[in-house]
């Protein structure tokens, strides 16, 4: 068994993973100042980014929930991995081949973590599969797919397959590759029976599942014989690295579209997925088995960049809305709609509009381009109805607005759904337009929707345990950077900081190692300064800088590269506890407007503080020399002590 992966290979998988593109394939990331990107969390709710990276130090850190890092800590924390499976991981994305410790440095041979073996199984099952459909047993199945009306490329697009119906065709092609039975049923790929393991697709057409990263993790089976006594879709199991209530079938090939078109478009099936994208609808997703749900929403929110708007979902004379736009869309038949009304659920989980798209005769997505072409898929989607006004006529097609009786009934449901929207403009509006719905005068229908709005949650149409976005992410006086760091000095001494994090080679000589940790009154302050002392101070950082320039060549290659080896090596003189703080100093955006004024800031925040620090050092000297009389043995030392900090002052002020 191989040991650690040697440093020098961790260090080159850091500079090779851009932790802005590695951020990205999870979070819509914008401009937030010099150098900095700023995106909605990925590890907590909120409606107001506060998740900020800065690839030049190759951090990133949350000043909402506080979770911060590299780009390794970043995909321990997004997939749930130990350290080394995440190095793996990205080394295996960036083509570097990793070396192991094991009494003498030697390429490991073994296979990597059980993620990757896991995920590698996956790959290799959607091969075969692939490979299957185009076999005569797989006849009924192409059938199928051809009848929907998709080419053999556009399946090949997808990814989609065909298992047979033997029961271990699967498991003795993984095994010829290396595979155990405990790992293929681990994988989620057999089921375990009385004679041992055996296929779990079998006889059917596959969808490969993919992560947002494009890796697949699950595989979605669709039953080509009616008449067979077993489910019509089937689909991978829970297993360590499928969580179907954290994925969305579509989405790796949809997520680009998203995030550059701010819409979603989410359907139900993978067919319909399919045909969405090959009708020009390429921001389409579907989920995997499940109800859409709040783990849907995060994932959704990150990539629409779905921060909070007041004039979010108002239609523009394009027919767009303003910020994002997400719409359901469903069969027109009983389940479908309330497969809607469950989504209402979720919509106020969103800033941005949502909507509701029902086809006319009830059709899916695949059905309406089979029976009207390309084009009636697009125009599906324009004729979107807002999800509130849909879920309110969804309750009032259900009753008779032709009797008392009836309009009453439709009253006391519809205004439940009204009381819980939680934007009061939006529930006025709606309330009004209640009334003119149910023919009833306004005044009844704004005294329904308060006593409904009096019940409380549990009586809410929305799903219990919905997460609650409001105001979430939103600093609280206890989440703010600490009563020092409001105070001129402590201000004085965080900005020092940062500079020296993020931009160590700008104040080189700047006098940033002559300061002690005297000169820090903010105890958080004091530690982190201890820290870049104990790495080796800015001395250390030139070392880096010029092995690096070495291997790049002199740039912003090699300063980047030395920036994000000398910041690694401060956090790992911190220790666990004081990371965080190490990480936020290293990624907070500084108030600088141009790359011209950058280098003029940092070195003039640092000169600050080694002002303040002499002030402090003279008016120390002075007030112990004012102790003394001119007999006192230690007189003639505390003044030439004076005399050393006086003219230091002098030459620092001459020399800046």
């Amino acid at each position: 068994m191989a040991g650690l992966i040697r440093k020098d290979d961790i260090e080159a998988v850091r500079n090779a993973a851009r932790i802005e593109d590695v951020v990205g394939d999870h979070v819509t990331l914008k401009p937030a100042g010099i150098g900095s990107l700023k995106g909605l969390c990925p590890f907590h709710d909120e409606r107001t980014p506060s998740f900020n990276v800065r690839p030049a130090v190759g951090m990133f850190h949350c000043f909402g929930c506080g979770e911060s890092g590299d780009v390794i800590s970043f995909v321990q924390k997004i997939d749930h991995l130990p350290f080394a499976e995440a190095v793996e991981a990205l080394a295996a994305k960036t083509g570097i081949t990793l070396h192991y410790e094991e009494g003498g440095a030697r390429v490991r041979t073994e296979e990597p973590g059980r993620r990757g073996r896991l995920v590698d199984a996956h790959r290799i099952a959607e091969e075969f599969y692939q490979s299957q459909l185009t076999t005569p047993q797989a006849a009924k199945g192409r059938e199928f797919l051809a009848g929907r009306g998709f080419t053999q490329a556009m399946c090949a697009h997808f990814g989609v397959g065909y298992a047979p119906r033997s029961w271990d065709a699967l498991i003795r092609h993984l095994r010829s590759r290396g595979y155990t039975d405990q790992e293929i049923q681990t994988a989620g790929l057999a089921s375990q029976g009385a004679r041992g393991i055996y296929d779990r697709f079998r006889g059917r057409l596959v969808w490969p599942i993919r992560d947002i990263t494009g890796a697949t993790v699950g595989f979605g089976a669709r039953r080509l014989d009616d008449d067979e006594d077993s489910p019509k879709y089937l689909n991978t199991p829970e297993t360590p690295i499928y969580k179907k209530s954290q994925l969305l079938y579509g989405l790796d090939l949809a997520k680009k579209a998203i995030t550059q078109g701010h819409r979603v478009v989410i359907v139900e099936g993978y067919t319909d997925v399919m045909a969405a994208h090959v009708a020009g609808v390429d921001c389409a997703v579907a989920t995997c088995g499940t109800a859409f749900g709040p783990e849907h929403v995060k994932i959704i929110r990150r990539l629409l960049g779905d921060s909070a708007d007041p004039a979010a979902g108002v239609v523009l004379a394009s027919g767009r809305a303003h910020g994002s736009e997400v719409v359901f869309t469903f069969d027109g038949d009983s389940a479908g709609r309330k497969a809607a009304l469950r989504a209402y659920g979720e919509d106020q989980n969103f800033a941005a509009q949502t909507f509701v798209a029902v086809a006319p005769g009830g059709q899916d997505p695949c059905e309406l381009r089979l029976s009207q072409g390309d084009q009636a898929v697009v125009d599906l989607v324009r004729s979107r109805t807002p999800l509130f006004e849909f879920a309110i006529r969804s309750v009032l097609s259900g009753v008779d607005l032709r009797s008392a009786e009836g309009r009453v009934a439709g009253l006391r449901s519809s205004a439940r759904i009204v009381a819980h929207i939680k934007d009061r403009a939006l529930r006025r509006e709606y309330a009004r337009q209640l009334a003119g719905w149910l023919g009833m005068d306004t005044r009844t229908v704004d005294q329904a929707v308060h006593a409904a709005s009096r019940r409380g949650p549990d009586e809410a149409p929305a799903r219990p345990g919905a997460p609650t976005m409001a105001g979430a992410g939103r600093p609280g006086p206890s989440q703010g950077r600490g009563r020092g760091a409001e105070d001129p000095v402590g201000r004085v001494e965080r900005q020092a900081l940062e500079a020296v994090l993020q931009h160590p080679a700008l104040v080189i000589g700047a006098g940033f190692d002559e300061l002690d940790g005297e000169a820090f009154t903010v105890p958080t302050h004091r530690a982190v300064h201890d820290a870049i002392r104990a790495s080796g101070g800015l001395d250390e950082f030139t070392r880096i800088l010029r092995s690096a320039e070495e291997h790049f060549g002199p740039g912003e290659e090699a300063t980047a590269a030395a920036t994000r080896r000398f910041v690694s090596q401060v956090l790992e003189a911190a220790g666990d506890y004081l990371a965080p703080a190490v990480s936020q100093l290293a990624v907070a955006p500084l108030p600088v407007a141009d790359h011209e004024r950058m280098r003029s800031y940092c070195r003039g925040v640092v000169a600050a503080m080694v002002r303040v620090d002499l002030t402090r050092g003279l008016g120390q000297a002075r007030a112990a020399l004012q102790r003394m009389g001119e007999d006192d043995p230690g007189y003639a030392e505390a003044f030439r002590e004076l005399m050393r900090l006086e003219q230091r002052r002098q030459n620092y002020t001459e020399r800046d």
